[in-house]
């Protein structure tokens, strides 16, 4: 059985455990590796947001930036720093609050009762966004790139998702082999968790995802989902985010060819089950229809 958690976010608290919440992704750029932009106008993001939610979502992640691989990213303090095109090519704050504030207040104003969660590194947006109506800031960076968000996370008094992430996009075709990649993840998710406490950012507040795919070779993500209940010693509640990546793509490969994300779709199912069965409390999804359904058998198995 999963152990049982009070997520506490912004305006409410959420119990986690007694069954599986979705998280339903809502991307508005015009670069994303799953949905090749459909989402990037507002009235689109907004439409599909309340279609997610219609479908089965309990939470809405809002993401105005891709961190596909290979992309850069503009870390704080850096802009005068090292490869000027580099952070020339990443979204700067200004734009990614134009993307993502109006796209999460008109779902706030159209549907008072979601939950919206913002995916951003950057502190600015996370305190536009939870100003806006957002209770989540889902971090990919675990709280790294921006040096003020621990502080500003604990100064806004929301829920947090803290990501494991091994180096940049732009980096991670060149990252060494981990022998032992659950071993690292587990560490340095606790280090990072510890870090955020001694900011101030409240151990109720935190939920923590060991980043399938991010800064993982291909081969690294299958023990991470193999022995995912190790996660559990961690003592946090666990947030899932397999949906349409390469690694599921690589496993289902046919005549030596890759899946192509549009093919992904049973793939993500069976290791999203996999995840629940092992105790993953959040699981974060572009296929909400049909994640809803396999989740409801595979919490009968898990509860």
């Amino acid at each position: 059985m999963r152990p049982i958690f009070e997520w506490h976010l912004a305006n409410r608290t959420v119990q986690l455990g007694r069954h599986t919440l979705l998280m339903g992704v809502v991307n508005v750029t015009p670069d994303s590796f799953s949905d090749g932009g459909a989402h990037f106008d507002c009235d689109r993001a907004v439409e599909y947001g309340l279609q997610l939610l219609r479908e089965g979502a309990d939470i809405l992640d809002v993401g105005g930036e891709s961190t596909r691989p290979g992309v850069p990213v503009r870390v704080a303090g850096e802009e005068t720093a090292g490869d000027s095109s580099k952070t020339a090519a990443a979204v700067s704050e200004k734009e990614e609050l134009e993307r993502v504030i109006p796209v999460i207040s008109r779902l706030k104003q159209q549907e008072p009762k979601a939950v919206i969660s913002v995916d951003t590194y950057k502190a600015g947006v996370a305190r536009a966004a939870v100003g806006a109506g957002a209770e989540i800031v889902n971090d990919v960076s675990g709280f790294r790139w921006d040096s003020q968000m621990p502080k500003t996370l604990a100064t806004l008094k929301c829920g947090a998702v803290l990501m494991h992430m091994r180096g940049r996009p732009e980096e991670w075709r060149s990252l060494p082999r981990i022998s032992d990649m659950v071993t690292l993840v587990k560490r340095e998710l606790r280090d990072r968790a510890d870090l955020a406490q001694m900011a101030g950012v409240k151990r109720e507040r935190l939920v923590l995802d060991p980043g399938f795919g991010f800064g993982k070779n291909l081969e690294d993500n299958y023990p991470l989902l193999r022995h995912f209940e190790e996660f559990h010693q961690l003592r946090y509640p666990l947030l899932v985010g397999i949906s349409r990546k390469s690694f599921i793509g690589h496993a289902l490969a046919r005549d030596g060819k890759d899946a192509a994300i549009g093919d992904r779709l049973y793939g993500t199912l069976a290791g999203e089950v996999t995840a629940i069965l092992k105790g993953a409390h959040i699981i974060r999804t572009h296929d909400v229809r049909a994640c809803a359904d396999a989740m409801r058998i595979a919490d009968l198995m898990a509860s």
